[in-house]
């Protein structure tokens, strides 16, 4: 399997749970693999973007609140807070391999509007042709309910099109798509390829992931139909284990790897 060996343009979705630890804390021992393996590719000639959650949790670990806010003001004002904490450390840590990053903030209605999505598109482009690395995020700081992508999976679907990625892979806390809960059922195979995505499949998943996230194997699942739809491959990676994006990109197979239509 040489999709990710031969892609140029890679879109990396990266959940909370992969990013935080249980106290909510940025895990930066992780964040910095995950960086110093983004700027292994990079320097391989791929051009990388990263859909990062993380925000809120950075937040609410900065504001040393005592659990997450029950009330959209609340969640919006850790938003704010730690969006700019996450961003401190991708910057950190990408420059220690000599790359640079740039942020964008979306919402729902640059998908919408064609005027809206032309713009976001030619940033992309700009900032790809400057060498950098798009670190995208929802807008969670003022976005409202019309406005939500509901979820970064959702988020980096768009994004992967938006910029027309050749292939997302999305981080998450499993290794990919079971044919049933393993949290609960400890004999659930690991489905290594979906070639088409059909009710079987969606009865496979399981509910919500952790709590540190808002995602789980369905919204994973939407993403994938959204992306393979048109054109693009997904793959669903444990995070945790950072390390499987070298065997993926040496074409061993890990994880649950969508077959594009």
């Amino acid at each position: 399997m040489n999709i990710i060996k031969d892609a140029k343009r890679i879109v990396f979705k990266i959940g909370s749970s992969t990013l935080t630890h249980d106290t909510g804390r940025l895990n930066l021992e992780r964040m910095e693999t995950l960086v110093r393996i983004f700027s292994d590719f990079k320097n391989a000639g791929k051009e990388i973007v990263l859909v990062s959650s993380g925000a809120v949790s950075a937040g609410i670990a900065r504001l040393k609140l005592d659990q997450r806010p029950d009330t959209i003001e609340g969640k919006q004002a850790a938003a704010a807070v730690g969006q700019s904490e996450l961003m401190r450390m991708y910057e950190r840590f990408f420059s220690m391999y000599g790359h640079t990053v740039g942020q964008m903030l979306l919402t729902k209605d640059v998908v919408d509007s064609e005027t809206l999505k032309h713009n976001a598109q030619n940033t992309f482009r700009a900032l790809l042709s400057m060498g950098c690395v798009p670190i995208i995020n929802e807008n969670d700081s003022i976005s409202c309910e019309e406005l939500k992508f509901g979820g970064n999976d959702t988020l980096s679907a768009y994004v992967a099109l938006l910029c027309e990625a050749d292939v997302l892979i999305n981080l998450s806390d499993i290794d990919g798509l079971y044919d049933s809960n393993p949290r609960t059922n400890p004999g659930a195979k690991l489905i290594q390829t979906v070639p088409v995505i059909n009710e079987k499949i969606f009865e496979c998943a399981g509910g919500a992931g952790t709590e540190r996230g808002t995602g789980g194997m369905i919204t994973k699942l939407k993403a994938a139909q959204i992306v393979c739809g048109a054109g693009i491959p997904m793959f669903i990676l444990n995070g945790h284990n950072p390390g499987t994006l070298y065997d993926l990109f040496e074409g061993r197979s890990v994880g649950t790897y969508f077959m594009s239509n």
